[in-house]
């Protein structure tokens, strides 16, 4: 069973000028929202919707997602920033130390998921061919596939670690244990990914490989439940006539998706600045649960007052 265990030490992007790097987290993202928008192309052609509409959604959802995803992580998880590094928010710059491109790094799913409806009640607004409910059904299907490739990236980017574990399945986050800046005053090697290689590869270093726990890869483990999420709900909108009940399929994907986080939590490492740590439960773990009380309510409540075509 030792297979089960391997150390965890990629190259985290591709560099491209000074510190400018194109990051395989970014490129995930960007991965998500393309298949994204041929699963609404689809969805779109399937339900005779003029496509015209469509690039809008896009944009929006885009636009939404990541607003939301970045100020929902400040809000819950690291809100010094507001105070130490308030440009840092909105730029995909680290300025506090030192200037340094970083990617947008630092987003919530939570965040993301309230930025998503309140994009998509705006788009609703202007673009009034379909009820809101309607959208959401079917704009659900997409995001689950999307976080599928989010979580994937976040285990390149070596974040969002699983706790210790002794079990025959876990990975060494070798970049994780040690900073930039330490990993090359232990090894005295002044390339950082040479610095980083050279725990796993040369001997010498085999007391910094020790030093590194095994953890549960939680990130793949919550890739994996959101393969199922996509396909259940892809099951319930081509298979079956619930895409026809208002809410229904919205409402499934946060009972699954937010009943996924909730468990998966139990195997995290606290995710910054924990301010909700009630009864045993984490921050990530109380902000689920409303989405799943939500959830149940599309499912098994909520009657539309009106028909919708």
């Amino acid at each position: 069973m030792q297979a089960l265990k391997f150390d965890w030490n990629p190259i985290s992007g591709i560099d491209i000028a000074g510190n400018f790097k194109i990051h395989f987290y970014s490129l995930m993202w960007v991965t998500a929202f393309i298949l994204g928008w041929y699963i609404m192309k689809r969805i779109f052609t399937k339900e005779k919707v003029s496509l015209t509409y469509l690039d809008p959604l896009f944009i929006y959802t885009v636009l939404a997602t990541m607003i939301g995803a970045r100020l929902g992580h400040v809000l819950f998880y690291q809100s010094e920033l507001i105070s130490e590094d308030f440009f840092s928010i909105f730029l995909p710059f680290k300025f506090k130390g030192g200037f340094q491109f970083t990617g947008f790094q630092g987003l919530a799913s939570h965040g993301a998921a309230i930025g998503i409806i309140i994009g998509m009640y705006l788009y609703r607004r202007k673009y009034n061919y379909k009820s809101l409910l309607w959208i959401l059904d079917r704009v659900v299907i997409p995001v689950a596939s999307g976080a599928i490739f989010i979580r994937i990236g976040n285990f390149i980017n070596s974040e969002i670690i699983g706790k210790v574990t002794d079990s025959n399945f876990g990975v060494r986050f070798i970049q994780d244990q040690y900073y930039k800046n330490e990993i090359v005053q232990l090894t005295g090697i002044k390339d950082v990914q040479k610095a980083y290689n050279a725990v796993t590869d040369n001997p010498q270093f085999q007391n910094l490989l020790d030093a590194v726990p095994y953890r549960h890869p939680s990130q793949l483990y919550e890739s994996f439940c959101y393969v199922f999420v996509f396909l259940i709900l892809w099951y319930f909108y081509s298979k079956t006539t619930k895409k026809d009940q208002t809410g229904f399929l919205f409402g499934l994907f946060l009972v699954l998706l937010w009943s996924i986080r909730f468990f998966i939590e139990f195997t995290k490492e606290p995710q910054g600045e924990e301010y909700i740590n009630w009864f045993g439960l984490n921050t990530g773990q109380w902000l689920s649960i409303p989405f799943v009380l939500i959830g149940l309510y599309f499912m098994f409540v909520y009657k539309p007052k009106t028909t919708v075509k």
